[in-house]
């Protein structure tokens, strides 16, 4: 789950152990390795653009992100990818790549619709004519939301033996589009636990689509999983692929 409580750099340096590579990180890898130049939004650790340029990759790789402390995690691995913090609105890119990909649910941080509406308009100008902006927004039909409880503790250790436990905790009653919770990461080195509270969108997908259609992105594929299953009514994901006009 990703939320800008990443910006702290104790909790940063703990964001691929407690997100771990899987079915997602694949499926992106495979668009990001066809493409000449690619813009990743979001980026985090950088962790993708690093994997595909170990992977072969030898064009442009631009990873972006808000938080600098996520940016100092990706700029310790070296390579020659660029790192630029801020967001869409922090870099001028005119018809320059062939992807934009938004990963880790990143896209339901846009919560009102003229920031969704920016920032789909500079994903439009950053890629060339017939580039893909590739996404995933979890599905409102899933009702994700509803296991998001205190119970359910998440561990990520490390190579030393460090230990960090994750859980989150609704605010309720959830209404709308916009759910809102508090996660709290805690550490037995650390004074005190680390509480963030983040809100997401959860948009469906006649929404997603007319939003894209407005920036001039077409849709060419959508799936219901990482596996590429179709979208269903509960399906836990919206994984969008959508194509710059002309």
């Amino acid at each position: 789950m990703v939320d800008r409580s990443f910006g702290d750099l104790s909790l940063a340096a703990w964001y691929d152990a407690l997100n771990p590579w899987g079915p997602g990180d694949d499926f992106y890898l495979g668009y990001v390795t066809s493409a000449r130049a690619v813009l990743d939004v979001g980026c985090g650790t950088g962790r993708l653009l690093r994997r595909a340029r170990a992977d072969g990759h030898r064009g442009r790789l631009v990873g972006l992100d808000p938080a600098a402390a996520m940016l100092v995690q990706a700029r310790r691995h070296g390579g020659d990818i660029e790192w630029v913090l801020g967001d869409l609105g922090a870099g001028d890119w005119h018809a320059e790549f062939d992807m934009v990909v938004m990963t880790g649910h990143a896209f339901q941080v846009l919560l009102g619709d003229e920031e969704l509406r920016t920032a789909l308009r500079a994903v439009r100008r950053a890629l060339r004519p017939g580039g893909r902006f590739v996404f995933e927004t979890r599905n409102p039909g899933a009702r994700a939301w509803e296991t998001w409880t205190p119970d359910r503790v998440q561990l990520a250790t490390d190579a030393d033996g460090g230990a960090v436990r994750v859980w989150h905790e609704v605010e309720r009653p959830v209404a709308g589009e916009r759910v809102t919770f508090a996660e709290t990461f805690a550490c037995a080195t650390w004074p005190t636990p680390v509480v963030s509270r983040t809100t997401l969108r959860f948009l469906g997908p006649d929404a997603l689509s007319a939003f894209l259609h407005e920036a001039g992105l077409r849709v060419a594929e959508r799936y219901g999983d990482w596996a590429r299953g179709p979208l269903t009514p509960t399906c836990p994901e919206i994984i969008t692929v959508a194509e710059a006009g002309s």
